[in-house]
């Protein structure tokens, strides 16, 4: 029986993240953005969010601001669920769209996660 090393074992973790751009006068209430990101640790989680920040809106980290950060945890985790994964890819020919389903105990222990 081969023994399983837990360094090798990568560890991900769901976080909500939700934040927006700065107030300015021109836009005294600027839209509201929550994603949920798989992430190591809650300072990548971060990172991730600002990243997607940047493509989505033109707001960066310096001119926007984190209104909550909460890790996501199962409420029942010793009970196996079914998860569904959609993503989308471009090939060099094609765009291609894929669904993957896992049967897990916990999010962020299955393949995906």
């Amino acid at each position: 029986m081969v023994k399983q090393d837990n360094s090798l074992v990568m560890h991900m973790h769901q976080y909500q993240i939700v934040g927006r751009a700065q107030p300015t006068k021109k836009q005294p209430e600027p839209k509201i953005y929550r994603m949920k990101l798989f992430a190591k640790n809650a300072v990548i989680a971060r990172s991730k969010f600002w990243y997607f920040m940047k493509k989505l809106t033109k707001a960066k980290k310096t001119g926007g601001e984190l209104l909550a950060m909460n890790e996501i945890r199962d409420a029942k985790p010793m009970v196996a669920k079914q998860y569904g994964v959609w993503f989308r890819y471009q090939s060099r020919t094609d765009t291609h769209n894929m669904y993957k389903e896992f049967r897990d105990v916990t999010l962020s222990q299955n393949g995906y996660g």
